[in-house]
């Protein structure tokens, strides 16, 4: 399974590649969920990004498995019974910075795109933070996931338990990617 997953990352990525200038091979994605029981909480650090200042594009590839919880619990009901990682291993998202400038220090932008999770893509609207330094650039921001839009079924049980609204945030830090 691990090796599909990394042909089909070498393949995506190269793809998407052909007039990339910038990668992120560890970005941050965390999530929170806050519920009157428990507040549910994760962290990723072995999330893919690739960015072309030139095109204003940007794609990302979470790997859902790489969630870490505080519970060992939280982790696997996510991954078993949420999100169903076996069948949809990650999360996908491409889309365009809005009006990007690739000269400015500091500017905060629209990033529209389309989201997809556990094989259903919807077009998002992101507003996030971008800084440059010399070689390098940082995006940040946030996204709320409802988690109607994307099939994901909590048992009745448990509804009043689990928030229908998720706040993922994410930083990026680009580095010039050679090809």
């Amino acid at each position: 399974m691990k090796k599909i997953l990394l042909i089909s990352l070498f393949i995506w990525v190269k793809g998407f590649s052909q007039n990339t200038e910038f990668i992120e091979r560890q970005g941050m994605v965390t999530f929170f969920s806050y519920t009157a029981v428990e507040n549910i909480k994760a962290k990723n650090t072995q999330t893919l990004s690739l960015f072309n200042p030139k095109t204003n594009e940007i794609a990302v590839q979470i790997l859902m498995r790489a969630f870490v919880f505080e519970k060992s619990l939280m982790h696997e009901h996510f991954n078993e019974s949420y999100i169903e990682s076996d069948l949809y291993p990650k999360a996908t998202f491409e889309g365009v910075i809005e009006d990007f400038n690739p000269d400015s220090i500091t500017q905060t932008k629209i990033i529209k795109g389309d989201f997809t999770l556990k094989n259903i893509t919807k077009p998002v609207e992101i507003k996030a933070t971008i800084t440059k330094d010399k070689a390098s650039y940082n995006i940040d921001g946030n996204l709320d996931v409802f988690i109607d839009d994307y099939s994901i079924e909590v048992p009745a049980l448990l509804s009043p338990n689990i928030s229908k609204k998720i706040e993922v945030k994410f930083s990026f830090k680009y580095v010039l990617y050679d090809i």
